[in-house]
Parts: structure tokens; sequence; C-alpha cells
């Protein structure tokens, strides 16, 4: 940076710790980095406040998502895999980040998937190692403690406080292909069909912000800081060693200094995007774009993994949907004044109630499809309902072998990265597609249905052959916004691996990465949870390390 623009940039004051980004897993950092009164912690957001009654009310999402005052609305690069198509990509532009959008379902993954962490070299990564972090800020609404669930932590888990007939019978006739009814998808072994729990208190939706920074905010102003609206340009780096980050509010150029560590936990997009403005990354690619390089690390933004939702719709004859529900207006008053009163009904719905986790193939040891259905369909998320009775039998490969990236297309911080998840570019990937497509077509075909007279929308029963199917998986495939893995951890003789498995950046001291960017490989289920434990267990390291240090 030219000295004319450091006279310009006013220092804000030196802090311990900077957190970048107030989402699923920062807000859990910032609590737990701030608790001791005599560390000064920064937490610096690139959304706004979440003053919107949407963001509060669970069904908000599907008006959330898509709206610029709760989504960057950021674009995918056409995707050879989806038939050249773009996709729309959410993600959170509020305190809360998208934890304030997302789908509410609290989801762990399978034990063998942190397993397979720690086989990778990343000692301390396995289930047994991550349960506690998991359990430590859980708020569970069912009985007492156990070795799974427990009470009395900022994170509500509570039952959904809506059923529809339509996914009872679901649940039947998944029964009658296979896939067995269980209680809880969250032991480490989630193959079965279940309600999903929903992370909600009292039928409102919980977000990161919420759970673990609003509470706290007040008591702890001394030393903890809380700046939204503001546009983190690059983290600065001297002497190998974090010492700043430079940023803007409201135009004004502002700069924090940092004594202890900068954290970034702006996610699998924002993280490797802010690590490459700030010169870490590969080398070659920061040279073409006009910036030096501090740590030359090829695996900044590459990595990068989504479960793709595939998203057939039936319509369906006799039973009620949303799709009706709302269109009825003379319904919409009551909904609300059932909202009101009793914090039930239709508007305390997450996009998915019922789940359900089933093999593939045989091939598989663990479940490697996951299924949400929902009592409603429509052509994208923030678009409008269909106008006739519907469900949806959304299913994702959870395990993609498929690899995609995000980079910086410029070295500004205004501008939008470039996102290619590459969706369907193994040929694994597309059988299980193939094999998703059939199996759906199994559990609807059962005979707890059948009084509903189910019909296939999408793609449509002409759909018939594997090459049928699969271009049905390109055209219905969306992101189930789950991204992963773009900062992630490794050991030390993988030169992919950005972090090490303390999660600090290779080659640059007192620089780290907490967030779903750390992950090597993504978890079986839902990514937000995980996410936040994450976030718990990286500030456990911070602190331990501290204290070493």
């Amino acid at each position: 940076m030219a000295a004319a623009e450091e006279t310009d940039r006013r220092t804000i004051g030196r802090f311990d710790y900077v957190v970048i980004g107030a989402g699923s897993a920062g807000c859990v950092v910032a609590n737990r980095l701030s608790r001791n009164p005599r560390t000064r912690v920064l937490v610096l957001e690139a959304g706004g406040r979440d003053d919107w009654i949407w963001f509060h009310i669970p069904v908000g999402y599907l008006f959330a998502i898509g709206n610029p005052r709760a989504d960057w609305l950021f674009k995918t690069e056409a995707q050879p895999g989806l038939g050249g198509r773009a996709l729309a990509y959410p993600r959170g532009k509020v305190v809360g980040g998208s934890s304030a959008i997302n789908a509410m379902v609290y989801m762990r993954g399978q034990a063998a998937d942190y397993d397979g962490w720690r086989q990778l070299g990343l000692s301390g990564w396995g289930w047994d190692d991550v349960l506690p972090y998991f359990l430590k800020h859980e708020d569970h609404i069912g009985p007492g403690e156990s070795g799974v669930h427990r009470s009395g932590g900022e994170w509500r888990v509570e039952h959904p406080r809506v059923r529809w007939a339509i996914l009872d019978a679901i649940r039947e006739a998944a029964a009658e292909a296979g896939i067995a009814k269980i209680d809880d998808f969250n032991t480490g072994d989630n193959e079965g069909s279940s309600y999903f729990q929903v992370n909600q208190r009292r039928g409102r939706r919980l977000s990161a912000f919420n759970a673990f920074l609003r509470p706290v905010l007040d008591a702890r102003e001394d030393h903890l800081r809380l700046e939204i609206n503001v546009l983190v340009e690059r983290v600065v780096i001297e002497d190998g060693r974090a010492t700043a980050v430079e940023f803007t509010h409201g135009g004004e150029k502002l700069r924090a200094e940092v004594s202890g560590e900068v954290v970034l936990s702006a996610g699998a997009i924002g993280s490797p995007a802010l690590l490459e403005r700030s010169g870490i990354g590969d080398g070659a690619r920061l040279q073409g774009l006009g910036i030096a390089t501090v740590a030359d690390l090829p695996g900044v933004g590459e990595n990068l993994q989504d479960h793709l939702q595939i998203r057939p719709v039936y319509k369906v004859e006799g039973v009620r949907t949303l799709n009706s529900d709302y269109a009825k207006i003379w319904r919409r008053p009551l909904m609300a004044l059932q909202y009101a009163a009793l914090r039930s009904g239709p508007l305390t719905m997450a996009p998915s109630q019922v789940g359900a986790f089933a093999k593939s193939s045989p091939e598989h040891a663990t479940a490697n499809l996951q299924y949400h259905f929902q009592p409603l369909s429509l052509d994208s998320w923030g678009s409008g309902l269909h106008p006739f009775d519907a469900f949806t039998a959304s299913v994702c490969n959870l395990r993609p072998t498929s690899r995609g990236h995000v980079h910086i297309a410029t070295p500004r911080a205004e501008d939008a990265p470039s996102i290619s998840p590459n969706y369907l570019d193994t040929q694994a990937d597309r059988q299980v597609a193939i094999d998703a497509m059939k199996l759906t077509r199994r559990i609807v075909g059962q005979a707890p249905l059948a009084r509903f007279r189910p019909q296939e929308h999408l793609p449509g029963p002409a759909a018939t052959s594997d090459e049928d199917l699969l271009d049905a998986s390109a055209r219905l495939g969306t992101t189930i916004f789950h991204p992963v893995g773009t900062a992630k951890m490794g050991r030390p003789d993988d030169a992919r691996a950005v972090l090490d498995e303390r999660l600090r950046v290779r080659g640059v001291a007192g620089l780290r990465v907490i967030d779903a960017s750390v992950m090597p490989a993504i978890t079986s289920g839902n990514t937000a949870n995980p996410t936040m434990m994450i976030g718990e267990k990286g500030a456990a390291m911070m602190l331990e390390d501290a204290k070493v240090g």
C-alpha cells in the first residue's frame, strides 16, 4: 500500500483479537474469546442488522433468500455438469450470516465423517474429539443429560411445531422402501427417516448472532466491539505475522491493529477471498492480479465442496400442502394469528420438516443420500410457490467427489468472487444422481402414498433411461447452500492444505481460519452446526495456545 493511502487511513484501536465475520462460527469465536474481561475483541461484519421481521419468523427464508437485504446474491460460473446453468448462490448478508436465512436444521453429520478427518492425519478431529464441542453450547429440548445431548447451552434445539399428513405418509412410504423410522439423526449414525430437529426458540428462528453475540454485547461493551456494514479489504502481514486489518465503513478508510491473532470467519466464500486479497494463495494467480505474494499456498480457494440437491416435484390430491394454504388469501391472517398466539403453525416451518438418510447402492458403508421432504414446491428459492398442491423430494449426494473452487476476480473487496462448484464433474457423482432419482421413485411408489395420487411433475414420467435421469438431475439440480473446504486443514505433507490441524494459516503467524472453509471433506448433512462446532473447538485451541505462549 502506498504511503499516501496509509496517512488517509484512521486507526480505530489496538485489539487482542480481530474476528472477521459474525456468522455461524464467528459469533461463537467472539463470545468465547471475550469471556475474559481483560481481552479486547473486535468483530467486523460486512452485513447489517437483523431488524427485519423475516429474519425472526422461521418461514421468512422464503422472502430472505434472493433478497438483497438478506442475501449477497452471489452467482456461480456456468456449470458444465448442469447443462451450462449458472446458479444463484445464497449467503447471509446480516449479523448471524447464513444462520439468519438457512433451513434451521440441527444436524451434526456422521461419526465416520470426523473419524475420516482424523484418519487423514488431523489429530483431535475424530468423532469422540468433536462431540464435546457440539455439546458445549447445546440446549436440547429432550429429557435431561445424555451421552449425545445436553441442555443449558446457548444453542437451542427443538422439535418442529407443525406436522403435515403428507409428510407422515412419506415416512411410511420410506419405511416400505427399506428406510427405517428413527428418533434422532444426531447420534453418529443418521441412516433412517425422522422429523428434523430445528434451531428455534419457542417458534422463533435462532441465529448464531442471537444465541452467542447479542446476549453479551452490552455486558462486555468495554472489551467486545462489533462493527457492522464494514468491508474488510485485507489482513496486513508484516515480517510473517498478521499485525492489522484494513477495512472501510461508509467510505472511510479504517485500520485495526492486532497484538494477538486475526481470525477469518467469513465463510467458505469470504475467507479464501480475504486470504487472496491479503497476499496468501497461489503465487502465480496473485501476481496476475497485481497482489504481492506473502505466502504461496496454492490450496487457497480450491477444494470447494457442496451438496447438490436434486428437486423432484410430485403433485398430490386430497391433502393439504403449503402451496394451497398460502394461495388462499383468507388463510393468511389465520396463520398469522396462530403464530402470534401459539407460536405454532405454518409460519414456524423450516424449509424441510421430514428428512431421510439412505444408501444409493449397497456399496456404501454409511448413508450417502439425504432427503429433505417438503410439503411445498417452487421453481427456485426466492420464487413463488406453485399454484397446485405438491411436495418436493429434494435429495443430495452427501459425499460428492467433484471439487470446485472460489477465487477473487479482482483485487477490489467490493467485487464478487468467481465461484465454480463443478457439480457432477465425476462419473461417481453422476451415478449417485441417477441412483438417487430411482430411489425417489421407489419411495413415492409405495402404498402409503397411493391415496394422494402422486403424479411426477418434475422431471416427469417420460424420463426413464439413465441418460434421461442424468439430464433431469442436471436440469433440476441446485445448491443446498453447504459450501465448505476452501481453506482446508491438512498434514504438513499435503501441498493443498492451507491450515494445520489447529487452524493456523501455514507460514503466517497470528492468523487462523475458523469456519466451514477448514473442512477437508464435507460432512454428511447440513453444515451449519458442524461449522459452529468448529467455532467452539477453534476458540478453545486459541485460548489453549495463548496460555502456552
